[in-house]
């Protein structure tokens, strides 16, 4: 079952999953000032070095009273929004371009520290704001570039360096904000990309389990009131023929008959549809592969199955292996058909193999199949720019597929070929997908009420 747009959205949404809480913010500025004060009182106190330091003073002032103000307005458990942690951001880079504007500017080794704002922008902010903090950085280094008040030894003699090492300072800053910013950028998105699929893939399982479960429920019942209704039809039945001479009471026990007869049909219909007892928790290889199936098969696409060992095995393999039926396999093949389904042409083939040591299921569809040059990247989440030709997916589904099935100890491999298809009489060239378990990962061993692997040829 594919997930709702509403989900994906929530999943997506960068911006309010990455906020960061008041608290830090403020905690993490108490530790700026504290360095910026203790840096000013070690250059005045301890070197000597004359520079302004009641304008030094009063910027660090500045940020500190502000700091107190966020700290008794807003909760300290409340997470900022997306602009505010821009203006905070914004703040932090305009008081410590000040800073530095006083004290030697793009000369002062603490010019470093105009990378913090930027890295932390490119971990919390959507796109625009990163390139607003960015931006605004790289601005305040090529101020402080080329003006700046300069920073005196005791001796009064201006500390600056040859105008080389000014420009290699000013140019390391420049591709270091541009660097750092789109390095830390790019690792975030794929890491935040990684955990929502990941989020997504459980979500799928969990909504997989509770059906079964749910089928479970609908069996036992269905088991329970066979009993019940039969009794109910029975004592119709008697009633009606007792009351023959009062067509009016005879009609109605007709009717209560009809109505427990289809109360029972339905029960069987919804109990067939999801057993959970010990033959479905353990069934024949094929059965689960076409219950993976099932949804599929009626999407006007023919879908043919081929089962057998491989050529060649031994006799006491030749019969069907029963596996464990378990959500992520189900959940995980249906994925893949349903991709094979929606590219195919007019045909689908599954094909079901095993050996001693192996279970494998390969479905090959006739359709354009996967682009060459991204078969290896086949899997990523949330990636447009990765997806077949005509396909308006964000790839979660194969992440999710591949996800689940791993889980289980299967490894999948993708592929373009079609070559049975064209064995067949189909010209073709669609993408294969290989599922390859080891046979004693997944196949289930037989005991008291449990299936006997031989059950099916």
């Amino acid at each position: 079952m594919p997930l709702h747009d509403s989900e994906l959205a929530m999943l997506r949404d960068f911006g309010r999953r990455n906020r960061v809480r008041v608290r830090t913010q403020i905690l993490l500025r108490w530790i700026a000032l504290a360095g910026q004060t203790g840096a000013a009182l070690v250059a005045a106190l301890v070197y000597g070095l004359v520079f302004p330091t009641g304008l030094v003073a009063i910027t660090i002032g500045v940020a500190g009273i502000a700091n107190l103000l966020a700290a008794f307005l807003l909760p300290s458990a409340r997470r900022l929004s997306e602009g505010e942690s821009t203006a905070m951001l914004v703040f932090d880079i305009v008081q410590l371009s000040v800073l530095l504007w006083l004290t030697g500017g793009i000369s002062n080794p603490f010019a470093l520290l105009m990378l913090a704002p930027v890295t932390i922008s490119a971990t919390m902010l959507r796109l625009p704001g990163v390139l607003l903090v960015g931006g605004l950085a790289l601005v305040s280094v090529t101020v402080l570039w080329l003006w700046s008040m300069p920073i005196l030894s005791p001796q009064m003699t201006p500390l600056a360096p040859p105008e080389l090492l000014r420009f290699g300072f000013w140019l390391a800053m420049a591709i270091g904000i541009t660097f750092i910013g789109l390095y830390v950028r790019r690792v975030t998105l794929e890491r935040q990309a990684m955990g929502d699929a990941l989020a997504a893939t459980q979500l799928a399982l969990a909504r997989e389990q509770k059906l079964t479960d749910l089928g479970g429920v609908v069996a036992a019942a269905a088991h329970e009131l066979g009993t019940p209704l039969a009794t109910i039809t029975l004592t119709a039945s008697e009633l009606a023929d007792d009351l023959s001479d009062s067509p009016e009471l005879a009609e109605d026990a007709a009717l209560i008959r009809a109505q427990a007869i289809r109360c029972r049909d339905i029960l069987r219909s919804m109990g067939r549809a999801g057993k959970e007892d010990t033959h479905l928790r353990q069934a024949p290889l094929e059965a689960v592969v076409r219950e993976a199936a099932e949804p599929h098969l009626a999407r006007g696409r023919e879908v043919v199955f081929a089962v057998g060992a491989e050529p060649g095995a031994e006799e006491d393999i030749e019969f069907q292996p029963v596996i464990h039926r378990r959500p992520e396999i189900v959940h995980g093949l249906r994925n893949l058909i349903q991709n094979a389904v929606d590219f195919s042409a007019g045909r689908v083939e599954i094909d079901l193999a095993w050996t001693a040591d192996s279970v494998m299921v390969t479905i090959e569809d006739d359709g354009p199949g996967f682009p060459p040059g991204l078969i290896e990247r086949i899997g990523d989440p949330f990636m447009r720019s990765r997806r077949r030709p005509g396909y308006e997916g964000m790839g979660l589904g194969l992440f999710i597929a591949k996800t689940l099935l791993e889980r289980s100890g299967a490894r999948l491999s993708f592929a373009n070929g079609g070559d049975r298809l064209r064995a067949s009489g189909v010209a073709a060239g669609g993408a294969i997908v290989m599922v390859a378990w080891p046979r004693a990962a997944l196949e289930a061993q037989p005991g008291a009420n449990e299936p006997n692997p031989h059950f099916l040829p």
